[in-house]
């Protein structure tokens, strides 16, 4: 430690004396004291300069090589900013100013154009303004020691001095370089709605900010839109447990600001845990993901809040029959902002038709007489600033609680079963941008993120105590450079590093059973991926790959290799195909308790892979797709094969024979997505199919193959919206092949001649739920109050046809030896209702 210390304040110590004899070499060389020059001035010219020391001392000038006064009086006052004023032939006062008057021009660097409607901002001051139409702007009354900051969407900012732009007979020309950020290519610009992009790497770009309206949704809702789209599903109608392809929802990796979450919904999944007002996009990916991202064998999903200065303060308010909320983006200084959020339900102190429906669905499985109080809430904070024009920093946080307690009265003569289950979320994360040169970049970023679970569950005439909880931890911190290897190859190289531990704990008095695992794991990934763009743009892609070295302190370690494409090219106008691939890992899932174990009420629970019970789990996914887009109409048609290796039947959720067993398999999925989409500037229509054969394979068990827990052969949405001035509409159709359960044996359902007495079912997964038919609409209108500020009024109608549709069956032995069948059912006619104000 003491060498390592030595060695920095060594470097420290040489970099000083070699900056002070660059100084040195500089001052003697090229500039001169302000005083003495002035000093000889007086004896060349014979004239005498009158000032304060304080106005002259330590100021160094540039020799000028005029031997006319004038001349150089003028240069001495544009280098300056000191104004020098003529009094006789002889005399002169020399006056420090505490502002002056600046001009320009700003240009194209590229093109040597006039660059109109740039922005100009001068720091220390509330001066700001834009360009004009030749480029010019000029302010009076700027502080002379302020800094002037000069930025044009498309061109590099540049920050200048004030003294540099001095007002003289000739305003100074001010060169903008051209940005060559490399940004995705905007393929389809309204996808289903306003505000979804499918972008050049394949994936779909959700902005919440220019939303348009879909069936059932008044207002935005991150979660809720995703599942518009082809493949990605939920089977059992909540928000956040979101199948992409036929995976698990542990399977999705999900990204806040770059954060890991480990929690995504509010109350068991029917509300959006991410607020979308203050969500500037979201990018949606099923395959060929980039090899930045590390985890999700299924699918990700990546969530940003703003990234640019703000000029202007903005924000908004509202509430609908769940919840209320605020947000703000607050500009602090010209270089730095801030945006912040928060939400919470009122369902703790008022009943709505809403959510009644929510919790009529959440404890179907219960007694009569329960009551519950229920409420959550979030908050979200992001500081912004500029350190300079090459550098810009963030930090982001965000933070989320779900609390319930329940109590469920059987009868008047016991005790009433009660129940507490609290989630809460902390995260929190930075990233620093630099820009070094036209060609190289990198960021930096870290984060934390917390969740922790704690259920209690009191039973039995208060005899029995079941406490649990789950606690994850996790640290990030990740190096990406990004090089610009020529016009169309950009070269991506990283290293990463993330250490995640997680606790799970049980505590049973009656019988006494105590419980407690912890696991750690630390993961170091490098990753390196070459993009290219040919110059007609026919050809896009990228192709690189992920080495990750994962090591569980107490029991394996292990080297996991991960490549990944991403190819597109247009064969025809309008007409393009794609060529996806990639392989992926991910050491945490989710086990599920089974339903009867807490009132009706699911909870899942975080746990690491430890090589041995749980393995880590493996995908590998290929897929081919071809597409049609013009302005008015996109089809799509996609075909995909995936594999994921190193499930436990304690991760699926098995309600039958199979699941106390913990055996370890794998699922492959083969299916094919279909949209087409028809739009103009009025309406968007669409009709979207999915096909997925998704099959189990657990060779100790009988049959090893049988259709997976999500197996949904067939899906189409069929839905539309159309806008009538400030009046949105939205109508829709959803259809689902039903998923698959385990019934008990028709002719010997029960088995005696084991203890305990247990069920006898038939094979696994062999039978079928019915299908389900869901109807949503949904309507909003704005009203536009000024030009700043606008009033939102929606409604929505979720399953207006009130159907009732089975999401689950399973079957569980009571005492006196009958088997008692449970169903999930889906909501019933739900409506909503929002108004909201922004400005």
């Amino acid at each position: 430690m003491l060498k390592k210390h030595l060695n920095t304040l060594i470097t420290l110590i040489f970099l000083l004396i070699f900056s002070g004899a660059s100084y040195a070499q500089t001052a003697t060389k090229d500039s001169t004291s302000l005083r003495d020059f002035l000093s000889k001035l007086e004896s060349k010219f014979d004239v005498k300069f009158s000032y304060a020391d304080t106005d002259v001392e330590s100021v160094y000038i540039t020799k000028p090589t005029s031997s006319f006064l004038e001349d150089i009086l003028n240069g001495l006052q544009d280098e300056t900013g000191i104004t020098i004023n003529k009094l006789s032939d002889r005399y002169y006062t020399l006056t420090k100013t505490s502002t002056i008057s600046i001009c320009g021009f700003v240009l194209d660097n590229f093109e040597e154009n006039n660059i109109p409607g740039a922005t100009i901002e001068i720091y220390e001051s509330n001066l700001s303004g834009i360009t004009a139409d030749n480029g010019s702007f000029s302010f009076e009354n700027v502080p002379v020691n302020s800094l002037v900051h000069i930025k044009h969407l498309g061109y590099k900012p540049i920050f200048i001095e004030a003294k540099e732009l001095i007002k003289t007979t000739e305003c100074k020309a001010i060169a903008m370089a051209l940005s060559y950020q490399e940004l995705e290519e905007v393929v389809v610009t309204q996808f289903l709605t306003t505000g979804l992009k499918k972008l050049n790497n394949t994936s779909i770009e959700l902005n919440p900010s220019e939303f348009g309206i879909l069936p059932g949704v008044s207002e935005p809702d991150i979660l809720q839109t995703v599942q518009a789209l082809p493949g990605i599903k939920s089977v059992d109608e909540t928000v956040s447990d979101i199948n992409i392809r036929g995976g698990t929802n542990d399977q999705n990796l999900i990204l806040w600001d770059g954060i890991k979450m480990y929690q995504t919904g509010h109350f068991f999944g029917l509300i959006s845990a991410f607020n979308p007002y203050v969500t500037e996009k979201v990018a949606i990916i099923k395959n060929g993901t980039s090899a930045l991202y590390s985890g999700g064998v299924s699918g990700t999903l990546s969530m940003r809040t703003t990234e640019e200065l703000p000029l202007n303060f903005s924000g908004g308010a509202g509430f609908n029959l769940i919840s209320g909320d605020v947000y703000g983006v607050i500009p602090i200084q010209d270089n730095m902002a801030l945006q912040v959020s928060a939400r919470r339900s009122y369902t703790d102190f008022l009943n709505t038709p809403t959510y009644t429906k929510f919790s009529e669905k959440a404890f179907q499985d219960t007694e009569v007489n329960s009551e519950s109080d229920f409420y959550f809430y979030d908050f979200t904070a992001n500081f912004i600033s500029e350190i300079n024009a090459h550098q810009k920093v963030s930090v982001s946080l965000i933070n989320m609680s779900n609390n319930l307690n329940y109590i469920e009265t059987v009868n008047d003569t016991i005790a009433p079963n009660r129940s507490n289950l609290n989630q809460d979320n902390f995260s929190v994360g930075g990233e620093l941008q630099s820009e070094w040169t036209d060609y190289f970049s990198s960021q930096l970023s870290v984060y934390y993120t917390q969740y922790y679970l704690d259920a209690l569950s009191i039973s039995n005439n208060d005899a029995q105590q079941l406490e649990q909880n789950n606690l994850v931890k996790e640290s990030n911190i990740k190096l990406t450079t990004y090089y610009k290897l020529g016009e169309h190859i950009n070269w991506m190289n990283g290293y990463e590093f993330t250490e995640t531990g997680i606790e799970n704990t049980t505590n049973v008095n009656q019988p006494p059973f105590a419980s407690n695992i912890k696991g750690v794991i630390r993961k170091h990934g490098v990753f390196s991926e070459i993009s290219y763009s040919s110059e007609d743009e026919k050809l896009n892609g990228f192709i690189g790959g992920r080495l990750n070295y994962i090591e569980n302190l107490d029991t394996f370690q292990e080297y996991i290799f991960e490549p990944r494409i991403n190819v597109s090219y247009e064969l025809l106008p309008n007409f393009k195909t794609e060529v996806l691939g990639e392989f992926k890992s991910q050491v945490t899932n989710q086990i599920i308790d089974l339903e009867q174990n807490f009132l009706g009420i699911e909870k899942r629970r975080w746990i690491l892979s430890d090589g041995d019970a749980l393995p880590i789990t493996k995908s590998k996914q290929g897929s081919i797709g071809f597409n049609y887009d013009t302005n008015k109409l996109y089809v799509g048609i996609d075909a995909f094969y995936k594999e994921v290796n190193g499930i436990n039947v304690y991760t699926q959720g098995f309600q039958n024979q199979n699941q106390f067993n913990g055996e370890i398999g794998s699922y492959a999925v083969k299916g094919a997505e279909f949209l087409i989409n028809t739009k103009n500037n009025d309406y968007s229509a669409w009709l979207s199919y999915t096909f997925n054969k998704n099959d189990y394979t657990f060779d100790v068990l009988e049959p090893s193959t049988f259709p997976n827990n999500l197996d949904v052969r067939h899906a189409i949405t069929l839905a539309g919206n159309y806008t009538i001035g400030n009046l949105k509409l939205g109508i829709g159709l959803n259809y689902k092949s039903g998923k698959p359960f385990t019934q008990p044996n028709e002719n010997d359902p029960i088995n005696e001649t084991v203890f305990p007495t247990e069920i006898n079912y038939e094979e696994p997964n062999s039978s079928r739920l019915p299908e389900y038919f869901r109807a949503n609409a949904s309507a909003n209108y704005t009203l536009k109050m000024s030009d700043k500020m606008n009033v939102i009024f929606g409604v929505s109608v979720l399953n207006f046809t009130n159907r009732q549709n089975t999401l689950n069956t399973y079957y569980r032995l009571l005492d006196d030896t009958t088997i008692e069948t449970i169903e999930r059912l889906s909501l019933g006619i739900t409506p909503n209702a929002s108004i909201r104000i922004s400005f």
